[in-house]
């Protein structure tokens, strides 16, 4: 296990895996029996068998999203942020697969503006459970974690087809 450790840490990290899915390897972590973060690492990052059998079933669940992006995660999660960046995450689970809503449309609902949404859009410690990606901008697809790079709304783009069907995984 300790070697496992070692090959699981990136960047300062410690990762209870790292799971290669086709947009990114994603660095999974959790803290006892929740998913506490899901970093989506460059795709030249080694993969790493998982730490734990809780770390198991959520790379079991990830394969399953990405078999049928209509496939539901059901996993315990680590939730650290405020109340208003909880209600944001709580409206964007809200979002069916396949489906986006604007920054504008998720600040309506809670009577906030567009900028605040996207912030706690950025601030999301578990992307793809938690689906930042299906918030996007009135005019085109906005950010993602926090960026407008190439690499990071590439990863969007790849979801939100995945999810309309556009992806053959």
């Amino acid at each position: 296990m300790v070697a496992h450790a070692i090959t699981a840490r990136r960047a300062g990290v410690d990762f209870d895996a790292l799971y290669r899915a086709p947009f990114a390897v994603l660095g999974i972590r959790t803290n006892g029996e929740s998913l506490a973060g899901l970093d989506y690492l460059p795709l030249d990052v080694a993969p790493a068998e998982p730490s734990s059998e809780f770390a198991r079933e959520v790379i079991r669940q990830i394969e399953s999203y990405l078999a049928d992006p209509r496939f539901r995660f059901d996993l315990p999660l680590e939730i650290k942020g405020s109340e208003f960046r909880r209600r944001v995450w709580q409206v964007m689970c809200q979002i069916p697969p396949g489906q986006t809503l604007t920054y504008g449309e998720v600040a309506k609902r809670l009577d906030s503006a567009p900028r605040a949404v996207g912030g706690a859009c950025g601030d999301n410690k578990i992307p793809l459970v938690i689906p930042c990606h299906r918030v996007v901008a009135r005019n085109g697809i906005g950010g993602f974690m926090h960026t407008t790079g190439d690499r990071e709304t590439g990863i969007k783009r790849w979801l939100l087809a995945h999810e309309s069907g556009a992806v053959q995984t």
